[in-house]
């Protein structure tokens, strides 16, 4: 959620063998494709733990960090930069918010205002989604992967996919959650895109089969950190960032983890510190 937070601040809110892949990470075959998805016919990238990463949301994206995957906003972002990126051999991720309604999306009158709920704390712009109303946000939601998939990015990373563990003005419950964050992954998967679950510890454990990828936000802030570990016990990689502790407090036990860890700056613009 703080990264969606974080754009609204001006930005408005880290088993058996498999060929291998660049990017140091190796593939997984997805369900056969259905009639109106062929797209799923595609292998799905599987990110390993330890693997180096970037994300930046803000500002004209920077394509010289050595990082082996990048994160960037899927809808603002055109094809030819993932296509710049892939060039350099880096794997993509497509960000966008699935949990909530934002006032700058262009798809934005297309969220019917019955799913919209309580604005996120200190963040009056952004309102949050009621996951339950699966048929009414379908469109946006597929539309948004399509365009993910359409542009050539290799996985989405899914935002704010917590709202039933926070105030949102819908009376969602653990169970509407994990229905939509479940409809989510399969959507991607049947694109042919790999998903991350952003955050939404508490469901780790029952999440983390459908799930290719954890993306986290200042677990070490937090003590949080040993409740990602699920996935990198099933050789998943685990994206971290932290904001407020320094690289020097955190980056020594994230290695131990085998988290892809950095340290950036809320507005997550280029700048960049690895572990």
């Amino acid at each position: 959620m703080l990264v969606a937070a974080a754009l609204a601040l001006g930005l408005a809110s880290c088993a058996s063998a498999q060929p291998a892949d660049p990017s140091g990470a190796r593939a997984i075959a997805t369900p056969p494709p259905t009639a109106s998805a062929s797209a799923s016919a595609k292998r799905v990238w599987h990110p390993r733990p330890g693997i180096s990463w970037q994300i930046q949301l803000q500002g004209k994206v920077s394509t010289r960090h050595a990082a082996r995957v990048y994160e960037i906003d899927g809808l603002d972002n055109p094809a030819s930069l993932v296509r710049a990126l892939h060039a350099k051999g880096r794997r993509v991720i497509c960000y966008f918010s699935a949990g909530t309604y934002e006032d700058f999306r262009e798809d934005r009158d297309l969220i019917p205002a019955s799913a919209r709920g309580k604005p996120l704390k200190d963040f009056p712009d952004e309102q949050w989604l009621d996951v339950r109303q699966i048929e009414q946000l379908r469109p946006v939601i597929e539309a948004r992967l399509d365009t993910c998939a359409r542009k050539g990015f290799d996985a989405a990373d899914f935002d704010n996919v917590d709202g039933y563990a926070n105030d949102s003005g819908f009376p969602l419950t653990g169970a509407d959650q994990l229905r939509f964050n479940r409809f989510l992954a399969a959507e991607a998967h049947e694109r042919g895109l790999a998903a991350g679950l952003k955050n939404d510890l508490g469901q780790i454990p029952q999440l983390v089969g459908d799930f290719d990828f954890q993306v986290n936000e200042q677990c070490f802030q937090y003590n949080e950190c040993r409740r990602l570990l699920p996935f990198i016990r099933r050789d998943k990689a685990v994206f971290h960032i932290e904001y407020e502790r320094r690289p020097s407090s955190f980056c020594r036990q994230a290695r131990r983890y085998r988290f892809s860890s950095v340290y950036k700056k809320l507005d997550l613009r280029s700048f960049r510190i690895a572990c």
